[in-house]
Parts: structure tokens; sequence; C-alpha cells
């Protein structure tokens, strides 16, 4: 079981959870219409999510039925060298973007080369090769994402080349686009810095990525390290705004016992993620500017018990921009997640589950934004439906 994981994780481009290996489970064809599967050249999934949401936020309760997930994924592998894979969201906007003819829908659409052992190379759109375990989770499976996470734009048309020297490691170098639109698209036609400088396109938006997956002892201990930088664009005199972005997980994974712990940062010097520009109530048009961010997380599933799963997650991240003269801003939320989930059918992954998400805000420089909380209590299920 070893040996598989690692070796489809290599072929499919270490974004293991994010779509690697998928689990023993029964297709709907074998099931339904006996068919025996003899070929990995085609393999289809449905990625189906969702629940009744009851939500309390501003001393107002709301309550819905909502659809989490609904993502298409199609992805096989030729032989010992050719793999492809796309997935596509079918609940998102379907408009090819004005610079990678892309749409925002489609998170992948890659095709991979594998030479050997240890050498590969892949391209098209793909997950971009950060590393921290949250990252790494199939989004079907998260409940909430960190505020960092879940601001990023990840999935972008690039390049990235695969070394594993030795069994349990890899290293990736990941080159793509630092944004799927162009510049205009992305920050306006006038597009300026709080104080009044303008922004202007780079001549090469790229982020430039390098990522190292570690396993130790068996699987049991596992590193998700990397890090990177986004040109975003071009200053008005020389050079360009970039951001520096460091993600460090760490694994410990037994047989019913799995904890992860990563620690995210980001140094702006223009602001990527907009959580402060946004909630500064800016301009449109008028960015922030020297922000960082950082975030804290932790996260546990245990199975207690046959067809059950215990989780736990726990959150603290910052969001501070203080060199501006103009304005001063810092930003502390906290986030606790947790849920009880049952697998009645052991060849499915087929979840029904109970979970309760609690953020906090609060801003200790800025009085223009009151603290808030916001509670969300789910009832629902997750279906990775295996098609074929």
């Amino acid at each position: 079981m070893a040996a598989l994981v690692a070796a489809t994780a290599f072929a499919q481009g270490g974004n293991t959870g994010n779509g690697g290996y998928d689990g023993d489970y029964t297709s709907l064809a074998e099931r339904v219409f006996k068919l025996e599967k003899k070929t990995e050249g085609f393999n289809l999934f449905l990625n189906y999510g969702t629940s009744f949401q009851e939500t309390a936020a501003g001393g107002n309760l709301s309550g819905a039925f909502r659809a989490k997930q609904l993502r298409l994924e199609i992805k096989g592998q030729f032989g010992d060298h050719l793999t492809y894979r796309l997935r596509h969201r079918l609940n998102k906007a379907q408009g090819a973007m004005s610079e990678e003819n892309f749409a925002k829908a489609t998170d992948i659409m890659m095709v991979g080369w594998k030479f050997n052992d240890k050498f590969a190379i892949q391209g098209g759109k793909m997950c971009q090769f950060w590393g921290g375990f949250e990252f790494d989770e199939n989004p079907m499976y998260i409940y909430q994402y960190s505020d960092m996470v879940d601001n990023m734009d990840n999935f972008l048309a690039g390049v990235a080349f695969l070394w594993a020297p030795v069994p349990g490691q890899e290293f990736v170098v990941n080159i793509s686009d630092s944004y799927s639109g162009k510049f205009a698209d992305e920050y306006g036609t006038d597009a300026r810095t709080l104080s009044g400088a303008p922004l202007e396109a780079s001549a090469h938006p790229l982020a430039y990525i390098f990522n190292w997956n570690g396993s130790f002892f068996g699987g049991k201990f596992n590193t998700r390290w990397a890090i990177g930088s986004y040109t975003q664009a071009k200053k008005a005199g020389n050079g360009n705004y970039h951001d520096v972005m460091v993600f460090l997980g760490q694994q410990l994974k037994l047989p019913k016992f799995q904890w992860y712990v990563d620690y995210i940062r980001s140094n702006e010097e223009l602001d990527r993620l907009r959580i402060v520009t946004s909630e500064m109530g800016l301009t449109p048009g008028i960015y922030a500017t020297d922000v960082v961010y950082q975030t804290f997380l932790t996260k546990f599933n245990w199975q207690f018990a046959p067809k059950w799963n215990l989780m736990g997650k726990a959150m603290y991240e910052t969001a501070q921009a203080d060199k501006d003269h103009l304005f001063r801003y810092h930003r502390t939320s906290t986030g606790l997640i947790g849920s009880l989930e049952y697998y009645p059918m052991p060849d499915q992954d087929l979840r029904f589950f109970l979970a309760y998400v609690g953020r906090t805000y609060r801003y200790s420089i800025s009085d223009a934004i009151p603290p808030s909380n916001v509670h969300r209590i789910e009832l629902g299920l997750m279906y990775r439906i295996k098609c074929y």
C-alpha cells in the first residue's frame, strides 16, 4: 500500500490529497453494470457534497440547503509514462478568463510525462505546488478553509518539474501565471496603491515555487514545505511588486489517528489576498501595500470506532498592514471546527456528517471595523462517486 501511494503521488504530482491516491473503492460501473476494469487509462469521479446550514452572524439566524461541492474529475495513466487529469467545477462561472483562456471553473487540465522513477514533468492548468496539508486536501473534505487558503487563487496555468531522488522524497519546481486574467481585468484600468502610486502590468507576471514533500518512518511522519514568490504588477518607477509565501506542513499519520500542523506566511508588497483591501472599504482600483498575513492551524482525524471518524480543527490568523502612513490595520481571527462523520459502506467514499464551524474576528488598530462572530452548524453528506 505504501509503495502504491508513493508511486501514484509521483505520477499525479505531489498534490496527493488534492487528487492522487483514491482508495480501493468499487465503481458504479462495476457494481451496476458488472464491468470489469482492465485499464487505468480512464477514471471518472464526481465529487459531491451538500448540507443544510444554520448560520448565526451579527445577531441574525439564517438557514438553507446548500451544495458544498460539485466537481467532475477525469484522470488516467497510460503505461509507465503518460498521465492526464481534468477537474472541473459544475457550479461555477464557465466563461474563459482573458489571459489563460481557461474558465475559473476548471481547476485542473494537465498532462504529465514520467521519464523514469526519478524525473517527471507536467504542463497545463494545475493546482500550484504549495506546501501545507490543508492546502493539499481535496476541497470536498474541507468544512472551512483558513482565511489565507480561502482567498488564494491557486489553480493556474504553468509547468512543473518533479524530482524524486529516493523513495519518500520529492522536490518540485513550479512556474505558473500569477493570475488568470489580464492585468486590467485583475486590477482595473486605473489601478493605484493607497498612497496614489499607479500600478502597471508586469512584463512577466509569473509565480515561482519550490516544494519539498518528505515521508519518514514508513509514512508515519510527513512534511509538505514550500517557498515561492508572485510577480504581481510593475511599479511606477523600476521593478515589480512581489509577494513571498512560505508553507510549512507537518503530519503524523497513524492507522487510526492523523494529525497535522501547518504554518503559512505571506509578505505582500501589493495586497494579493485582498483581505485588508476589501475590509478597509477602499475605493475600487485602490490596493493596500506592505501587508503581512500569517496562519497557524492544526487538525486531527480519529477513527475511534468502525465506520466513525471524529475531526477537530483550530486556526489562529493575523493580517497586518502598518507600514503605510495613511492607515494602520491589524486583525486577528480564530476558528474552531469539529465534525462527527459516519461511513456506512466500506467500498464507497461516502460519509454523513454533523459539523460545527465557529469564527471570531477582532481588530486591534482600526476602530472602523467592529468585532464579529460567525457560528454555523451543518448536517449533510459527502460522496466521492467513483463512476468508472
